[in-house]
């Protein structure tokens, strides 16, 4: 797809990598539409891409209203005509345990993650159904392909079932769909970790898997050998992510902030 003067829907558009996706979108000359909460976050994206103009659109969203998420489509197509792509950025996590997690942490991880991402992807599809054409970008992640990380793991799984069903729905129609699948990377999500690639390099796979859907696309390239192994040896995975000392890692940093947040 060449891109310039398409439209582009970034689901969760003021995250880090939702951002920097806007940007990238914006510098191929496409028109973007950012679609997140409304609060300081949107509004500082929306204020540094003012100077776009007309090839740029903000609409506060929740994708886990069926409302905000039709209401954002509908504005798309009124300002733009068409959707030529979507790309769902939106995530949310909790603590790597679900014995840690609340019911509330849950329900929240789910609905963003999982139902978020299907409500949009329902939503467009009926346009790039009569297109005959457009490109559809999940972003999963690699706890999608291992499962260390709790209710959030569990969310991602179940994205990459349902981008690979709909990818193969699609097909027929001219539509591309992609499962982008970052490993650890500078966003507020992993805040206290140090020395992480920036969200410009999962940008930047978006943006190419836009121009050339493909099914699958792992970022930073060197966790493509640790997913490998971890589907060749999962009776290894399981000895390894099963030790006390490993699991306590895993949830340290996670539990250290739990114990200093007043209840």
């Amino acid at each position: 797809m060449s891109l310039r003067g398409r439209t582009a829907i970034v689901a969760g558009a003021s995250g880090g990598i939702g951002s920097a996706t806007v940007r990238a979108l914006l510098a191929r000359g496409m028109n973007v539409v950012l679609a997140a909460p409304q609060d300081a976050l949107l509004d500082a994206i929306a204020a540094e891409i003012a100077p776009f103009g007309t090839r740029t659109l903000t609409v506060p969203t929740d994708i886990t209203s069926r409302r905000d998420v039709d209401l954002a489509v509908a504005r798309t197509l009124v300002a733009f005509g068409r959707v030529d792509a979507l790309v769902n950025v939106a995530g949310t996590s909790t603590s790597p345990s679900l014995a840690d997690a609340s019911d509330a942490d849950i329900e929240r991880v789910l609905a963003v993650n999982l139902l978020g991402a299907a409500r949009m992807m329902h939503a467009v599809i009926p346009v790039m159904q009569a297109q005959r054409a457009g490109a559809i970008v999940n972003i999963g992640s690699i706890a999608g392909e291992a499962g260390i990380m709790g209710v959030y793991s569990g969310s991602k799984f179940g994205l990459r079932g349902l981008n690979d069903s709909v990818r193969r729905e699609m097909r027929q129609y001219g539509v591309g769909v992609t499962l982008i699948e970052p490993g650890f990377v500078a966003t507020p999500m992993n805040a206290a970790m140090a020395n992480l690639p920036g969200p410009e390099i999962v940008a930047d796979a978006i943006v190419r898997a836009i121009e050339r859907p493909r099914r699958r696309v792992i970022v930073p390239a060197s966790y493509r050998l640790p997913v490998l192994l971890v589907q060749a040896f999962p009776g290894l995975t399981d000895l390894v992510f099963g030790d006390r000392r490993i699991q306590a890692l895993l949830n340290r940093d996670a539990r250290a902030e739990r114990a200093n947040v007043p209840s």
